[in-house]
């Protein structure tokens, strides 16, 4: 027997750092940007500073972010998901959740990954390109923007604001 789709984010489950499973549904009526990150990339420094800065602008008026660590692209996130927590957390004092190590692209991409790659994004194809990939969730759970790896999060500004219909 096929199982059903997934019609949103909502109906997704995840794990968090700790392996405990969690369920999107947690973030509904938020808006969401979801991101696959690294802690050894080139992108790391400028991306999670950015990322901080629009969580502590937003967070209050409806934005989360949500943080997966991926080693899937130049072996750029080689650690624990203790460590990868205990980097983000010390380092940038981020936040916003990070979540369990998943993988984005293949056979054992996470189902939340498959989701948001079903979307008719034209040139990006479905496989995500690297670390820093970014999709924008709306608050019925469904992806709204996909943004290449090398889009700086504060450019989103704009896109987020709309969501939360803020002027």
């Amino acid at each position: 027997m096929a199982t059903k789709e997934p019609e949103s984010v909502y109906e997704i489950s995840i794990e968090d750092a700790k392996g405990n499973s969690l369920e999107l549904s947690q973030y509904k009526d938020k808006v969401l940007l979801i991101v696959n990150v690294a802690s050894k990339c080139g992108m790391t420094n400028s991306n999670y500073t950015e990322l901080n800065e629009l969580y502590s602008k937003y967070k209050d008026k409806g934005l989360e972010i949500l943080a997966f660590p991926c080693n899937q692209f130049g072996d750029e996130e080689p650690g624990t998901s203790d460590q990868i927590t205990d980097f983000v957390c010390t380092r940038f004092k981020s936040e916003f959740p990070i979540f369990n190590k998943i993988e984005v692209n293949g056979d054992n991409a996470s189902p939340l990954y498959k989701f948001l790659k079903k979307g008719k994004w034209g040139i990006f194809g479905d496989d995500i390109q690297w670390n820093f990939a970014k999709f924008l969730v709306d608050k019925n759970g469904q992806a709204v923007e996909r943004y290449y790896p090398t889009t700086s999060p504060i450019t989103l500004e704009h896109d987020i604001k709309k969501l939360l219909n803020i002027s």
